[in-house]
């Protein structure tokens, strides 16, 4: 950055006087673009801001202007000390004489105005405003450096120096000097405050004072527009229409605008204008007399003016510095106050716009002269605390308002306003901004006043709105940035959605907020942080709410934004929450400015439906495969069916894809999709085992009791099928229909495949799980949700289920032939076990070729079971055709060990424990059949009582068959006794229950 006040040659100006005399002297008056000073109009390198301050008039030109202040300036500093203008101090009297005709009257001098400059000390009036002083403590005005060959001149003088700044040549000082000699010669004791200026310039000169008369008509104009400014168009009162003093100096300045009036002293025109000027300059509302005539005071003009004389304190050879003699060169400019009506508040508030708007108009670089107005503003701000002039307000107001106008068009969108190179100029623009709303706000704003102040913290709320519209500005181009950076790699592989990059260069910005902008702001708004991130959390939300309602299905680009977001706003909210830590809400206002964007909620919601399309498909594929399916061995290699094998290979490749999912919450997903996957298997056993039948559809219903007819009826109505003459083993290696025994087997073959399959898959489900990138340490600790919970048990209870079914149906359907239209039919002893077991024998065989080794026990003791069943109902409930006699319980009793016999097969069959658990009932009943008929009935009795109590000593009651074989049962013995072939049996059954003595 430029340095405000530029290294100096010591004992030097950086501000050559004499080559800027020189080139004034070489000027040719009123020729070319050149003002009546002699220094050129053009416009200079500066761009200002436009004036606060109204518009005067049109044809008053800036030039006009500054020749005028300049005459105030001139007028006010000679005439405060009562002594001559020039002074040539001792120690110059080496030198050569000044050239200035004023240098006539140098015994006389005003010290302040014809200083030396030559020791001058370092600006009290920088250093309160923190301006920068120049190396040089002294300045020395020469016409050229040491050894140059110049010849050396008077050391330069305040009022000299004030001229250069003023940019006014030496002959128009020069007449401005002898005019104001002949004013005062002529109004001796009166104060310049008392006098009308333009118009007593306007009587001291003739067009023979002039170069020629282009430059003397240029002159005459300019004083009486000066007095048409100042009391018609500007005037310190307002002014009366019907003012007949204003109506004749309007005609005469019109007349006077087309050809040049005479202004001699006893001149009669001069006269009427004179007249018409004082009544004008002294009127009052009250009638009385002013001291001072007010023709310069009336605003804006003077500030105009002021404003002119205050820029005089910038060097003319480096504009964005203050002359080091600004302390000396202010003192003499504030004595113009007398006759611009000034006071310290307005020359405040004016000095603060000189500053600022030299920073502005320089280029923005001298960040010194921004806090310099700044700490103007200061000044300012109490100043507005304690008057309530209307005047001074719109004044007040018009500046500020520019001010503030200009400092937020760059804090709107601060982002593009500052970086690296000129952040140090941020913190003071936003004081400005601030300073001058507040004065605005709290000093001038009557809305503000009406309300309780504790209401609004105006500083607080200027800068939130500043870090919202420019986090908003700043947001609209990232995405301009991201679309670009999406067009541009659009032909690459896997290119970056939009919102994924938006996120990582919102992350970004959010970053540079919070290191660079965030702590300059934080001075005004304690949680600038948190306000920043919470706009771009909001912009950035909106943006990712529209995407989400977009999306139909699960994509890599939907995840990678999803996950994107959910890192932004952990980052976001991170900033937020350790920016807020110090409020007294802990931060919740600021976070609840930020709606979550749920983006794990719609990962895990769209992640759910990608799940559920899955499950959906497996099922739909299981309906349609399943009534496909054949159950036969002989086609299903392996003994399973192939529809299983395909079940478990696409939930393996399900579980593949789920894992290969670009997620981050693989473990909190997994349960919904082992679940799924679980109910699919589930349903899978639970069609396959459909229709199959069970252990019940096979027995046969039990008759009352078996000494009647109805017993074969009631087991026909079972199972029609059961007194059809066939040959089992036929019918049972066959298989000819889907529940035959061998499709059974196969069915149960299936169920133990998926069972042990499932295993190995939640083996591999861990694998798979601790190798995500998601998985923490805490979700291996437990099984919840990692393990098949429903489908294990549904194939346990499809194998239990049909393995008691081929039991059954093998012992009460295929070998009933054998079994019940055989054993035992008329004498016991021609008709004993041993086709049946020949049969059995024949079905285990093909059965253990046919099943898994792993379930082969269970289903052979299932077949066990339904054989001792079986040989129990032929024994209790085998019908009319069968009798026994206490002799025949041996055969009976041989026949049961040689069928337990062949479940033992030597020992290679099932294990003697699993025998003797199964046979147990048998066991306990076979004793009946041994035990003679009147100890049978006194049991029977006995039994009875115990069970029916008193109710049953006049009459047995009829026990209810419950299928429940024992031997202390009522029903088993009756049954027994029914099947006895004993004259005392069938007199008891006669006599008690009235059933027939023979069968």
């Amino acid at each position: 950055m430029a340095s405000l006040f530029r290294d100096r040659t010591l004992g030097y100006s950086r501000r050559d006087s004499t080559a800027a005399a020189a080139a004034v002297s070489t000027m040719s008056l009123g020729s070319g673009p050149t003002s009546s000073s002699g220094f050129s109009t053009s416009s200079s390198a500066l761009s200002p801001l436009p004036s606060p301050f109204p518009d005067l008039t049109p044809s008053l030109s800036t030039t006009d202007l500054r020749e005028t202040a300049y005459e105030i300036f001139v007028a006010t500093c000679r005439t405060s000390t009562g002594k001559a203008l020039t002074y040539i101090p001792s120690n110059s009297s080496d030198r050569s004489p000044s050239p200035s005709p004023s240098a006539s009257n140098s015994n006389s001098s005003s010290p302040s105005m014809q200083r030396s400059l030559t020791s001058t000390a370092a600006s009290k009036m920088k250093k309160a405003l923190g301006l920068r002083s120049s190396s040089s403590s002294g300045i020395k005005r020469t016409e050229g450096s040491p050894g140059s060959g110049g010849k050396p001149k008077k050391p330069v003088t305040i009022g000299e120096l004030m001229r250069i700044q003023m940019k006014v040549s030496e002959n128009f000082d020069s007449r401005i000097r002898r005019a104001l000699l002949r004013i005062t010669a002529g109004q001796v004791g009166r104060r310049i405050e008392s006098t009308v200026l333009p118009l007593e310039l306007l009587q001291q000169f003739k067009a023979a004072d002039f170069t020629d008369q282009r430059e003397y008509d240029a002159w005459q104009k300019r004083n009486l527009k000066v007095l048409e400014a100042g009391l018609l168009l500007h005037p310190h009162m307002p002014l009366d229409k019907s003012n007949s003093a204003a109506q004749r100096l309007r005609q005469i300045i019109q007349a006077a605008l087309d050809r040049p009036i005479e202004t001699g002293r006893n001149n009669e025109s001069m006269q009427v204008l004179r007249t018409a000027v004082i009544a004008l300059a002294n009127r009052s509302s009250d009638g009385s007399l002013f001291d001072s005539c007010h023709w310069a005071d009336g605003l804006p003009l003077n500030l105009r003016l002021y404003e002119i004389l205050l820029e005089a304190c910038f060097d003319v050879n480096d504009e964005a510095s203050i002359i080091e003699e600004v302390d000396e060169l202010m003192d003499l400019i504030k004595k113009t106050w007398g006759i611009l009506g000034l006071n310290q508040m307005l020359h405040n508030i004016c000095f603060s716009w000189v500053l600022f708007n030299r920073y502005v108009a320089t280029g923005q670089v001298e960040n010194d002269l921004l806090e310099a107005a700044d700490s103007q503003l200061a000044e300012v701000a109490k100043d507005a605390k304690t008057t309530k002039d209307p005047s001074y307000a719109k004044i007040l107001n018009s500046t500020l308002t520019a001010m503030l106008g200009w400092a937020e068009k760059r804090l709107l969108a601060y982002h593009d306003t500052f970086d690296a190179g000129n952040i140090e100029s941020m913190p003071t623009i936003v004081s400005i901004g601030v300073s001058a709303a507040k004065i605005l706000v709290e000093d001038i704003s009557n809305e503000y006043r009406r309300r309780r102040k504790g209401e609004v913290d105006v500083a607080r709320s200027r800068i939130d709105t500043y870090i919202r519209s420019s986090l908003r500005t700043a947001f609209a181009q990232l995405m301009e940035k991201a679309d670009s950076s999406r067009r541009a790699s659009r032909h690459q592989p896997n290119p970056l959605p939009v919102l994924a990059i938006l996120a990582k260069d919102v992350g970004e910005q959010a970053s540079k907020e919070k290191e660079i902008f965030s702590p300059i702001l934080k001075r005004w708004h304690p949680f600038a942080a948190g306000v920043a991130v919470a706009t771009l959390h909001v912009c950035y939300g909106n943006e990712l709410k529209q995407f989400v309602s977009s999306i139909t299905e699960l994509t890599p680009d939907a995840v990678q934004v999803l996950r994107a977001a959910d890192k932004l706003e952990k980052d976001l909210v991170q900033i937020a929450v350790e920016d807020s830590v110090d409020s007294d809400d802990g931060g919740k206002a600021i976070i609840r400015e930020m709606p979550p964007f749920e983006a794990e909620g719609a990962i895990a919601n769209m992640v759910k439906d990608w799940i559920k399309m899955r499950i959906d498909r497996l099922k739909e594929w299981v309906d349609r495969n399943l009534q496909q399916e054949v159950w036969n061995p002989q086609a299903n290699e392996g003994g399973f069916a192939p529809s299983a094998v395909e079940v478990l290979r696409i939930i393996d490749e399900t579980l593949d894809a789920f894992f290969l999912l670009p997620i981050p919450m693989h473990p909190a997903l997994l349960p919904d999709l082992m679940s799924g996957l679980d109910r699919c298997l589930q349903y899978y056993v639970s069609k396959a085992k459909s229709g199959c039948g069970s252990r019940n559809k096979y027995v046969p219903t039990m008759p009352a009791l078996t000494r009647c007819t109805t017993a074969t009826k009631l087991w026909k109505k079972k199972d029609k099928t059961l007194n059809t003459k066939r040959n089992p083993q036929v019918a049972t290696v066959n298989g000819d229909n889907s529940s035959g025994v061998l499709q059974l087997c196969v069915r149960i073959n299936t169920f133990h495949r998926i069972r042990t399959e499932l295993e190995v898959l939640e083996k591999r489900i861990i694998t798979l799980l601790r190798n995500s990138e998601s998985a923490h340490v805490e979700d291996f600790s437990n099984g919840l949700g990692k393990k098949f919970e429903i489908s294990p048990a549904a194939c346990i209870e499809g194998i239990q289920q049909l393995s008691e079914a081929v039991g059954y149906r093998i012992v009460f359907h295929d070998l009933s032939p054998v079994l019940w239209d055989g054993l035992y039919i008329g004498e016991p002893s021609s008709s004993r076990i041993e086709p049946f077991l020949q049969e059995l024998e024949k079905n285990l065989t093909i059965i253990s070729n046919t099943v898994n080794e792993r379930v082969r026990t269970r289903i052979i003791a299932d077949i066990m079971k339904a054989s001792f069943d079986g040989f129990l109902v032929v024994l209790l409930a085998g019908g009319p055709s069968r009798i026994f006699t206490q002799q025949d319980s041996q055969i009976i009793e041989d026949d049961f060990k040689s069928l337990k016999d062949v479940f033992w097969a030597n020992g290679d069959g099932l294990p003697v424990d699993i025998i003797n658990k199964y046979s147990t009932t048998v066991g306990d009943v076979l004793p009946l059949f041994r035990t003679d008929a009147e100890s049978l009935i006194e049991r029977f009795r006995r039994s009875t009582l115990e069970t029916y109590g008193s109710s049953a000593k006049s009459r047995l009651p009829l026990p209810p068959t419950s299928g429940q074989w024992n031997p202390t049962e009522p029903n088993t013995l009756l049954r027994v006794l029914c099947y006895r072939n004993d004259d005392a049996a069938s007199k008891f059954l006669k006599k008690t229950y009235n059933l027939p003595k023979k069968l």
